[in-house]
């Protein structure tokens, strides 16, 4: 399928929302939340079609699942969007000259960003309404197991729009094939930005593939360290519940690593992890420590593959190290750069820790698991970015904006 129309549309819609009122803006995104909740039993219904098709047992059966709390949660999630400030139009910063030239850095939107993600139908609730506060029209590439799920969603999206008198182009959903995937990594002219939203294969894939700037998300390998000085009682909370809250999610920690000296405290900080049948991919010194202590058919010898993997299940890693610098080293080799963690109360160490760790968010005695635009205060995101340059962490509306610099004089010219 030629995608040239699909993408030429998509830059007229973008023309046509910038004229539109913050007030406009707002009130579509009021109707979309209340369509969701009046369209909750069939776009449950469309999404069963796509769990049908999905092992209960993969790991992206718990981020596909659609139920009606989980709607109530999306719809409530669009109305904090619409509640929230509307970065278009802010003032970054302004100089007068002394000859009256007034030079100002303003907010506005990229235009056009495509979106390609798995089996993840929340996500076009997220992009669309985040793409519209913020300007911006977008282009939906979902993965063939949500297709049911985002062609309900996206016809929901559409009639709010059309009911508006709002440009129905504003959101698009291409089909899943592959060559339909190639056409937008390679839409120059058209799209502005890319995101990817899913597996490291999927990023890896969209990063060597585009030729229009990308923002990788997604992908975490999230550690926390024990450290030396660690309190056992609130390490053994925060495990679990980095761990076990939300498995398939990228905030979840995937390796747990312990300093030597506090081996003797493992099984009591991986105890809650035994109730939610996690299995522990442990090193030789962590594996002697649990071994006896946790149960058989849960605990395994670590090898190469354990470390550095992103299990999205009831699994985890653990190594052990001699010191705080070592802790780094390991997490500098196998991290995503996404969320890491210290438990310790040495001041010195969570200092040190904070200093020295490259990654989006760093956490100093709490869970991984706040990992998300909603409790950053952000509202929704459109992924976590793990890089650095424009966007890092929960990306939302401010990094869905570039800017553009505006110069307004009185026919001053430049000797």
């Amino acid at each position: 399928m030629d995608c040239t129309p699909i993408f030429r549309n998509a830059l007229k819609a973008s023309t046509d929302l910038r004229i539109q009122s913050v007030e406009k803006i707002n009130s579509v995104l009021a109707l979309l939340a209340d369509e969701t909740e009046k369209n909750s039993a069939y776009i449950i219904a469309e999404n069963q079609k796509d769990l049908s098709r999905m092992d209960e047992n993969d790991p992206r059966y718990d981020r596909l699942k659609l139920t009606g709390p989980r709607i109530q949660n999306i719809a409530a999630d669009i109305r904090n969007v619409a509640g929230l400030k509307s970065p278009v139009g802010e003032i970054i910063y302004e100089y007068k000259k002394p000859n009256g030239l007034l030079i100002t850095k303003a907010r506005v939107p990229f235009g056009v960003i495509g979106v390609i993600y798995e089996a993840r139908p929340n996500v076009t609730f997220d992009v669309f309404s985040l793409c519209l506060k913020s300007g911006n029209a977008c282009i939906l590439k979902g993965g063939s197991d949500a297709i049911y799920s985002n062609e309900a969603i996206v016809g929901v999206i559409k009639k709010v729009l059309s009911d508006s008198g709002l440009n129905q182009d504003i959101i698009s959903l291409l089909p899943t094939g592959r060559e339909e995937t190639a056409q937008l990594l390679n839409a120059r002219g058209f799209v502005d930005l890319i995101i990817p939203r899913g597996s490291q294969k999927l990023i890896d894939f969209v990063r060597q593939n585009a030729s229009i700037p990308v923002i990788e998300t997604g992908a975490g390998i999230c550690h926390t360290y024990f450290d030396e000085y660690g309190d056992a009682e609130m390490g053994r909370i925060v495990i679990n519940n980095a761990k076990t809250r939300r498995v398939s999610v990228c905030n979840a920690l995937e390796c747990l690593i312990i300093h030597e000296k506090r081996l003797d405290d493992l099984p009591y900080l991986v105890g809650l992890c035994k109730d939610k049948d996690v299995i522990i991919y442990a090193d030789e010194k962590a594996y002697e420590a649990l071994n006896g202590n946790y149960p058989a058919k849960l605990l395994e010898k670590a090898d190469s593959n354990s470390f550095g993997t992103e299990f999205l299940a009831y699994k985890m890693a653990i190594k052990t190290t001699s010191s705080i610098e070592e802790a780094l080293d390991h997490i500098a080799c196998y991290g995503t750069k996404h969320s890491e963690a210290i438990i310790s109360e040495n001041e010195k160490r969570i200092e040190t820790f904070a200093q020295l760790v490259d990654a989006s968010s760093v956490y100093l005695n709490t869970s991984t698991a706040f990992t998300d635009g909603a409790e950053f205060g952000l509202g929704s995101e459109i992924g976590i970015s793990t890089q650095k340059l424009h966007a890092r962490g929960p990306m939302a509306l401010e990094a869905l904006t570039t800017f553009k610099w505006i110069i307004k004089g009185n026919g001053q010219i430049r000797s």
